[in-house]
Parts: structure tokens; C-alpha cells; sequence
């Protein structure tokens, strides 16, 4: 009888060196257990396995507490959920008064939203320079074709058109319930007509109106301006509960934009021209899953 699952990819490059983590390039990882006893045993193994191979470190990227060995030592992360309601008037009153007024104020713009896009062409466009904004390279292209093509009818593209133009697009999942928006951008360009607010209200009224019973915003980074945009939506934050397992390095490592040593790096990386970003980002990226 299957007791405990771990998921552990082993990632090699200059910058980690060598280092397990669950699960790469995802929000979620970490272990699966029916219990304690369960829990421990299958962490012992993964120090084990980590030791053999001689990684750095094991990232565990749990998505509850109970996932985790000890205590959280990455508290960087969190996500938020909201309820949903298959009635538009109690979604519109679940919202807090200034979103509201933001929420009326972006559907007063003549928006049309496709869904179930196959073509990610104007989504990578849009994705990777928001990325690009936020001061973090950009995926492949075929990363998100392989992910549509895998997760089927479990994940599709929708875009925000204005004026014949995709002006807002995601990539989202549907699972046990749930729409998850996992991956997302806004053209600033069009930030005075706000498609990012149309574009997550009618994620929350398409939901709801199709049997879904929560809606996930997805991971953001404390402290950024994501955060506080999924924060205004009368959302429940759950803290992401990440946690490290040194095995030879000696600190707790921190290969995300919040740390202070990549600040040069992120100020030239916002200053290339979107099309050096888009070039390159794929090949930076795999250094930092």
C-alpha cells in the first residue's frame, strides 16, 4: 500500500549546482501523506537520496501545512482564492466597494473575451512582457503548447480583445472544481481601460455560471504590486507553507527577484527591448525552476 508521494526532480546548472526540488517551474510540490509516520519516513528518504547525489539543497514546495517536515523557511509566496456564486448581482456584492467601482468602470469598455483559444501566439506576447516588467525572463513558447497539448479540455487560453486587438490574455486549469488562472498578462499600453480587471471578473462570472466553486488568482511574491491586485478582491490569502532541506549548502537560498543581489540584473532585464527578452528569457530561465 502506497503510504507517502514525493515528487523530486533533480535540476543541475551553474547558479543551483545541483539541487531537488518539487516541483519545478510550479507553485505546487511537496509530500502527499496519510500520515506523520508516513510523512517522516519519505522525507528521511529524500535527505537520503539528496546525500547520494550531493545537491545543495531540497525544495519542497508544499501547498498546506500539513506537507511540511519542521517549520516553513520560505515565506515569500502566497495565493488567493475566492468563493464563487453562479449569480452576477452576489459576485458584484462580494466584491469590495473599490473594486467594484473598478470592476464597472472596465465593463463600460467595449470588451469581447475568446475562450478556449489553441493558438498562444498573442498570449506568449503578452505574457512575456509582462514578465519582462516584472523583472523575470519568460517561458518558451513550447512550454505552453505542450501544456495545452497534455492537460487537454484541463487547461485552456482566453484573451481580451479591444479594438481588434488582445489586450489582456491567461492560461488557466480546471480542476476538482477550481479555475486556477496560473499564468497571466495585461498590456500597459491599455491600463487606463483596465482589461486586467475585465479579464479576472469574467474568469469569477464564467466560473460560477459553469459549476465551478472556487476560483484561484494564483501564487504572487509578498509585497508586489500582483499581490496587492489580488488581495482587492475580497480574496482568502493562504500563506504557501515552502520549505528547504539543506543538505550541503549551508543558508537557505534565494533565486527570486526579491533578492537584493539581483537588483542590477532586473533593472537591465526591464530596459532590453521586448523582442532581446523574448529571445533570451527561455535560455535564463531554466536556471531559475
Amino acid at each position: 500500500m502506497i503510504r507517502a508521494v514525493l515528487p523530486l526532480f533533480l535540476v543541475e546548472n551553474f547558479i543551483l549546482k545541483r539541487a531537488l526540488i518539487s516541483s519545478p517551474f510550479a507553485v505546487y510540490g511537496g509530500i502527499l501523506a496519510n500520515s506523520d509516520e508516513a510523512r517522516q519516513a519519505i522525507s528521511a528518504e529524500a535527505r537520503r537520496l539528496g546525500a547520494e547525489l550531493g545537491v545543495q539543497y531540497i525544495e519542497l514546495r508544499g501547498g498546506h501545512r500539513e506537507q511540511i517536515i519542521g517549520e516553513p523557511n520560505v515565506d515569500r509566496y502566497a495565493t488567493f482564492t475566492k468563493l464563487l456564486s453562479d449569480n452576477e448581482e452576489a459576485l458584484m456584492a462580494s466584491l469590495p466597494m473599490k473594486m467594484r467601482k473598478n470592476v464597472r468602470r472596465a465593463l463600460r469598455t467595449p470588451f469581447t473575451m475568446r475562450i478556449g483559444c489553441r493558438e498562444i501566439d498573442e498570449f506568449e506576447r503578452i505574457h512575456s512582457t509582462t514578465m519582462r516588467r516584472l523583472g523575470t525572463p519568460c517561458f518558451p513558447k513550447q512550454y505552453f503548447k505542450a501544456i495545452l497539448r497534455h492537460f487537454g479540455d484541463m487547461a485552456d487560453v482566453r484573451e481580451v480583445i479591444h479594438q481588434d486587438r488582445v489586450v489582456a490574455a491567461s492560461l488557466n486549469f480546471f480542476f476538482r472544481g477550481t479555475m486556477h488562472c496560473y499564468y497571466a498578462g495585461a498590456d500597459q499600453d491599455y491600463n487606463t481601460v483596465r482589461p486586467n480587471t475585465f479579464m479576472y471578473y469574467d474568469h469569477l462570472r464564467w466560473a460560477g455560471q459553469h459549476g465551478f466553486k472556487t476560483f484561484e488568482f494564483g501564487r504572487s511574491k509578498k509585497g508586489t504590486g500582483p499581490f496587492e491586485f489580488k488581495r482587492h478582491w475580497g480574496t482568502e490569502m493562504h500563506e504557501l507553507p515552502y520549505e528547504v532541506l539543506l543538505v550541503r549548502k549551508k543558508e537557505v537560498p534565494n533565486y527570486s527577484p526579491t533578492n537584493k543581489n539581483f537588483g542590477l540584473a532586473i533593472r537591465v532585464w526591464r530596459n532590453l527591448p521586448p523582442v532581446v527578452a523574448r529571445a533570451i528569457g527561455p535560455r535564463l530561465i531554466r536556471l531559475f525552476p
